[in-house]
């Protein structure tokens, strides 16, 4: 599959034309996994966003004790590290690959880049990232006032 394939399945990008397609496939840089190796680690720099075209990638985390504690799956279509492309951070997981995975790699700095060329497609990946960001604390609205309860 190619970014613009890729790009497409994304509900992230739904929004956007062929030509805004066009340009963000134009910037990104395909990445392969092997099933078992990871994607990323937690804690490790951020500076990148990846759009699963191909596979399954499970998240993780280290609890308190410092025992794996599963997240979820993701799959084609899927995203992650959208933040990164706003400031530079550290991962909040870990990502492993549990089958052979393709994803499209958008950078930091080559969406710089594209920001300065193209600001309109930029800006609109940007808003969809916000949406979606508001969606998640939304979803989670009532998961938050449990743990915070617990405080």
């Amino acid at each position: 599959m190619d970014a613009a394939s890729a790009l497409r399945a994304s509900p992230l990008l739904k929004e956007f034309t062929e030509t805004g397609i066009g340009l963000v496939a134009g910037v990104c840089t395909p990445r392969s996994y092997p099933a078992g190796s990871p994607v990323f680690v937690e804690n490790m720099v951020s500076d990148s966003l990846l759009i699963i075209a191909e596979g399954q990638v499970k998240l993780t985390t280290k609890n308190g004790g410092g025992q794996e504690v599963t997240l979820g799956e993701v799959g084609p279509g899927d995203w992650l590290g959208e933040l990164s492309l706003v400031t530079t951070g550290q991962r909040l997981c870990s990502a492993t690959a549990k089958s052979a995975v393709t994803a499209f790699e958008l950078r930091q700095a080559d969406f710089q880049k594209l920001m300065a060329a193209r600001p309109q497609a930029c800006v609109k990946l940007l808003m969809a990232i916000c949406a979606n960001f508001a969606d998640k604390v939304v979803a989670n609205r009532e998961a938050v006032k449990s743990l915070a309860a617990k405080l």
